[in-house]
């Protein structure tokens, strides 16, 4: 009689993506993969509601990764999911909004899968849509905008990857307006300023903007002015990390909205 070994099975981490905060956002396949998963590796912008999913025995690792605060090396959460993976465990990572979006999840994908490990990819509620659900507006209204640009307003000249030029923030202005593009900046909190000065080199100055922080949260709020006015705007209405920034016509029909180019211009908050 032939006899036949059972193949050991594929290690594999599973990233799943938390979405932007409120925990009732979660998909119905996220809820699944976190409650089969022995070991959760779970960013700081996780609400922990979504963690209450897990089973009992899970093992859950609180990696931080949070914007303008010291977060944990990315080169130790790759080595910490391989590590688990390999030794057969059932790998969840779970990150705040989707993994794809600004949230290194390509990076993790090529790091796993040279190893030999299977990466499954569970999307998520990505924080600019949830800004926009806030704001109550269409990021692709047809009466306004073409289409939409997600960027990340981190990648400064001092922030940029070796491997990457920095933004042309100017080139990126010239081209919404041209195109009536919707603008959707991540983690442009600490470069604001500076943001809001190559923006003005491409854009009106009257272009409508908004600041939504903590999208999807109780302790949600935002703030509306034009682009001339961004970089005054987080100082004046003290927004902070975690927010998403909106640009484009697409405001306009936000209840309240001037376009004048005054210091107290369009807040509402």
């Amino acid at each position: 009689m032939t006899s036949f070994t059972q193949p050991a099975s594929v290690p594999k981490v599973t990233l799943v993506g938390a979405g932007p905060g409120d925990p009732e956002l979660l998909t119905l396949k996220a809820v699944k993969a976190i409650a089969s998963a022995t070991v959760l590796l779970v960013d700081d912008l996780v609400h922990p509601d979504v963690w209450q999913h897990a089973s009992p025995t899970a093992r859950i690792i609180h990696v931080g990764k949070r914007g303008g605060c010291q977060s944990t090396a990315q080169a130790f959460i790759e080595k910490l999911m391989a590590q688990e993976a390999l030794a057969g465990e059932n790998v969840v990572r779970l990150k705040g909004g989707d993994p794809l979006i600004f949230g290194r999840g390509g990076e993790e994908q090529q790091h796993l899968r040279a190893q030999g490990i299977q990466v499954d990819v569970i999307n998520g509620i990505t924080a600019g849509l949830a800004a926009a659900h806030d704001l109550g507006i269409a990021l692709t209204h047809r009466a306004h905008a073409h289409g939409v640009m997600m960027i990340t307003g981190h990648a400064s000249p001092l922030h940029a990857p070796s491997t990457m030029p920095a933004i042309d923030w100017s080139l990126i202005a010239q081209t919404a307006h041209r195109c009536r593009l919707t603008l959707v900046i991540y983690m442009g909190v600490q470069t604001a300023n500076a943001l809001t000065q190559a923006l003005l080199q491409g854009l009106p100055g009257h272009t409508p903007v908004a600041v939504v922080e903590n999208a999807s949260l109780p302790t949600q709020r935002h703030a509306c002015a034009c682009l001339s006015e961004l970089g005054a705007l987080f100082e004046r209405e003290q927004l902070a990390s975690p927010a998403v920034i909106v640009i484009g016509d697409v405001l306009l029909g936000l209840q309240n909205l001037a376009v004048a180019d005054s210091p107290n211009a369009a807040r509402q908050a």
